[in-house]
């Protein structure tokens, strides 16, 4: 599956954190032979296997358990939230969910031809008062970009099963 990694698209949810100081924001995107619905794309992205480990970490480790029936409901635009996230923007072709912290968003665009996935790392002033992402965030960078690109491919998989 061709997974490429562009720029964030103009007017998209995530453009306005491309253009803020120190913001980290990333998309990846894959092309799909028929069109595909947000809601299809969002019940299929947080379904997928890849994912229900993701949600069993954050059972355990952030004691916020998710189902495929909240999934659904986030996918049907039934409810604002799922797990650690909630809905920071929604449109007919994109969702931008942000986490608890405020420090990490995820954002899921469908349109005709492509699907895409992106992240917003939102910095955090030092005691300087300086910008930064943080050595954790540097460390990490490398293995986020195969596991988002693992996350759109596990999910266009799943979507064109159906």
């Amino acid at each position: 599956m061709k997974i490429d990694e562009i720029p964030v698209p103009p007017g998209s949810l995530i453009a306005p954190f491309a253009e803020k100081e120190a913001h980290y924001t990333d998309c990846f995107e894959t092309p799909v032979s028929r069109p595909i619905s947000l809601g299809a794309f969002i019940y299929a992205f947080y379904t997928q296997p890849l994912f229900k480990a993701e949600r069993l970490v954050l059972r355990i480790a952030a004691r916020q358990p998710s189902t495929d029936g909240e999934a659904r409901a986030l996918a049907d635009g039934q409810t604002d939230g799922f797990a650690v996230w909630a809905v920071a923007g929604r449109s007919d072709s994109e969702l931008l969910m942000a986490d608890r912290s405020g420090r990490t968003m995820s954002w899921l665009m469908a349109d005709a031809g492509h699907l895409r996935f992106g992240s917003v790392v939102v910095p955090a002033r030092t005691r300087s008062g300086k910008l930064t992402l943080g050595p954790v965030f540097h460390s990490l960078l490398s293995a986020h970009k195969v596991y988002s690109r693992a996350l759109l491919s596990g999910a266009v998989r799943r979507v064109q099963k159906d």
